[in-house]
């Protein structure tokens, strides 16, 4: 099980290195994943009886193939990934794998899915990628710069200035994920601040977050690889990422992020309000 432990720092150049690696070994596994998509495809759920976390043959397909690529340029690093778990490393680096981020819109033919890679130093993941393969999108950061490339173009990602919930736009990927009622009336009160809202969207939602269309999501019940290839996407775009009570947002939980700190702030007190 992936957890937090002691920081193993890059140089400048071995970030830049490892980004550049997870950029390309994203894009080659995700292309794997595109005779499935939008053609008849077998899910499997892999929950308990009475509700439903779908895998494909898609899923698996990506992450071997990003298992094979790490294991062959950085054999000593550990791995973490969604369908085949958790194989620790001697390096103190870790590489984080969701193959098919948003395989429920992956099956149903909607665009709002994508292969995220993560490198996590023991406490924070210093680089990360978004890739949707069938638009040919990819996201890149670092926590330092995050940028956009597709075919030749190459944009620098900007979040937005907006600094109140009350004039944001707030993306979620849907308010069925948020178990309990306490979660559901803190959901609640920020969708009810919010300019608006937008449902659906999964990893995308955080690409949008880092372009600067959506000012605010929030999310719950998040699991280490849906979230850590977006942070440094996120705070390289200058945007700021943290869980709903302030801390470390890596491992998951219950997570925000927004395009400025007073926006993240208010939306928190929103959320922790009793």
């Amino acid at each position: 099980m992936l957890e937090f432990g002691a920081k193993r720092r890059l140089s400048a150049a071995q970030r830049t290195e490892r980004r550049e690696f997870a950029a390309n070994a994203s894009r080659a596994a995700g292309r794997l994943s595109l005779p499935w998509f939008r053609q008849p495809i077998k899910v499997s759920n892999k929950a308990s009886a009475g509700s439903f976390d779908p895998v494909t043959e898609a899923d698996k397909a990506v992450e071997a193939a990003l298992r094979q690529d790490i294991g062959a340029a950085y054999p000593e690093d550990g791995l973490f990934g969604e369908e085949y778990g958790f194989e620790e490393g001697s390096s103190g680096l870790t590489w984080v794998i969701d193959p098919i981020d948003g395989t429920r819109s992956f099956m149903s033919g909607f665009l709002h899915w994508g292969v995220l890679l993560a490198l996590f130093d023991g406490q924070d993941p210093v680089v990360g990628v978004l890739y949707q393969p069938y638009t040919d999108e990819l996201f890149v950061g670092d926590g330092e710069m995050a940028e956009l490339r597709r075919a030749d173009e190459r944009r620098l990602l900007q979040v937005s200035e907006v600094t109140s919930v009350y004039d944001c736009t707030l993306a979620s990927t849907g308010p069925q994920f948020f178990s309990g009622e306490e979660r559901q009336a803190a959901f609640a009160r920020a969708v009810d601040a919010a300019k608006q809202t937008r449902f659906g969207g999964d990893c995308y939602l955080y690409a949008m977050l880092a372009m600067g269309y959506v000012d605010l999501s929030v999310e719950s019940g998040l699991n280490a690889y849906d979230i850590q290839a977006l942070i440094p996407i996120i705070r390289g775009a200058g945007g700021v990422i943290e869980t709903w009570s302030g801390e470390n947002p890596a491992l998951g939980g219950d997570v925000v992020a927004a395009g400025t700190r007073d926006a993240l702030v208010e939306a928190q007190e929103l959320l922790s309000k009793a």
